[in-house]
């Protein structure tokens, strides 16, 4: 774990950065979940995903290529609307998405490592499980220890070629025919299964938040997303072919948790399936590591620009050892209270309505200053909605629960920074924040 140091993250680490965050829960745990919603077609979920999250990307690599910030998101969104209420309430719902990936990487972890002990995941044990792993990132990131980003990097390889390979030798065990036959889902369902793939791949915008922080930004942060999106999407599509060529569609859905380690045995034996647990549990915790330090920094950003409040609560250390401690807390009463499918949707909901207010705050006020073509910024708000519809639709007539959940807590979020803005409004000609906050200290001490 390091500091902000410009120029201190090449093009391929920038690149393992974000594999290694998209790498993970998104195919570990919703294979299952998107060939529930789109059948036996669910591999192709994966590439309609990738092609909303290409035009989506188009906006970020727009304005990170003219404007590279450690800011991230938060600067893109002050860019457009101003230290607005908008700008703002968008910027908390990326932070709560990125929380809410925390307790979904949290419930994945606790599926396998149940599954890996012969148990089924559920009851009290799956989310004991995911908040400790919780607790474990968090104490891994107060001690402050200084090969945290070195093996963020190291992790991220090795999930890559972990899961690639897995997806090889499944494939070469089980042959090229297409186990998961059956009933389609319908068009309805295919599309609600791209929202889950669109979020498999939301972790390319952890690029965008080290922007200034990349070698040759102007150049090197669009290069680091699309060929982090390209990686990913060939991950996927091995990943999603050998699941199907191993087990048919009633076993992935009913093994919707764990489908890797599933799909594993009947192909690569009973070895296979424990290394492919292995793989899961190591991946997910690595990545979980760098995940809640990447939430506490953003959330340190938005406190150093003055978008959400911040109380120490009688905590000693700086304003990063703070968002540490609200990040676990979050991610945790999450992973205690929800099932790995509600957190999926609370992520889906509250990560495209983020995406969508920044494709249109980009279309309206910034695109001639950044030269992006305008059609391109109409194209990803229409993919976000179309998906975002379909899901929205499908949820309410499975779990409407849900979608009311996701609907109180944006309006919540929204109604509080507005009430937080008029109360302590930003100071004007504020900086664009191209530091970062400082890194939690060794023991909570500065």
């Amino acid at each position: 774990m390091t500091g902000y140091r410009k120029d201190s993250i090449t093009l391929p680490g920038a690149v393992a950065m974000g594999t290694g965050v998209m790498i993970g829960a998104g195919i570990l745990a919703l294979t299952g979940q998107m060939a529930e919603l789109a059948g036996p077609i669910f591999p192709l979920s994966f590439v309609a995903g990738a092609v909303v999250t290409a035009f989506s990307a188009y906006t970020y690599i727009k304005m990170s290529n003219a404007f590279p910030s450690a800011g991230g998101i938060a600067m893109v969104l002050v860019k457009a609307y101003g230290p607005t209420t908008v700008a703002a309430g968008a910027a908390l719902l990326m932070a709560l998405s990125m929380v809410i990936n925390e307790s979904l990487v949290a419930r994945t972890f606790a599926s396998y490592t149940l599954r890996g002990l012969g148990m089924e995941p559920g009851g009290w044990p799956e989310p004991a499980l995911g908040v400790s792993v919780i607790v474990f990132a968090w104490l891994v990131n107060v001690l402050g220890n200084r090969s945290v980003g070195v093996f963020s990097i190291f992790m991220a390889v090795f999930k890559v070629l972990g899961i690639a390979l897995f997806g090889i030798a499944a494939l070469w065990a089980g042959g090229i025919s297409f186990e998961a036959t059956g009933g389609a889902g319908g068009a309805g369902g295919f599309l609600a299964s791209v929202a889950l793939a669109v979020l498999a791949f939301k972790g390319f915008t952890t690029i965008t938040n080290s922007g200034a922080e990349i070698t040759r930004p102007h150049r090197n942060v669009g290069w680091a997303i699309v060929f982090s999106i390209a990686i990913c999407v060939l991950v996927y599509l091995l990943v999603a072919f050998a699941v199907g060529a191993s087990l048919p569609l009633e076993r992935i859905i009913a093994a919707k948790d764990y489908a890797l380690a599933e799909a594993a045995e009947p192909a690569l034996g009973r070895t296979g399936f424990y290394l492919t647990v292995v793989l899961a549990v190591v991946a997910t915790a690595s990545g979980l590591i760098a995940s809640v330090f990447a939430v506490s920094r953003m959330l340190a950003m938005l406190t150093d620009m003055r978008l959400i409040p911040h109380s120490h609560f009688r905590m000693s250390g700086g304003i990063q050892d703070h968002t540490l401690v609200y990040t676990v807390v979050i991610a945790g009463l999450l992973t205690v209270f929800f099932d790995l499918g509600r957190i999926a949707s609370l992520g889906v909901f509250f990560y495209l309505v983020m995406d969508i207010l920044i494709h249109w705050g980009v279309f309206r006020s910034l695109r001639r200053e950044i030269g992006a073509r305008g059609e391109v910024l109409l194209i990803a708000i229409a993919l976000d909605l179309l998906v975002l519809s379909a899901f929205a639709i499908l949820k309410l007539q499975t779990d409407p629960a849900i979608v009311a959940i996701a609907a109180v807590g944006m309006a919540a979020v929204f109604l509080f920074e507005s009430v937080f803005l008029r109360v302590r409004p930003p100071a004007r000609g504020q900086p664009d924040h191209a530091h970062a906050p400082s890194e939690p200290s060794s023991g909570g001490k500065k």
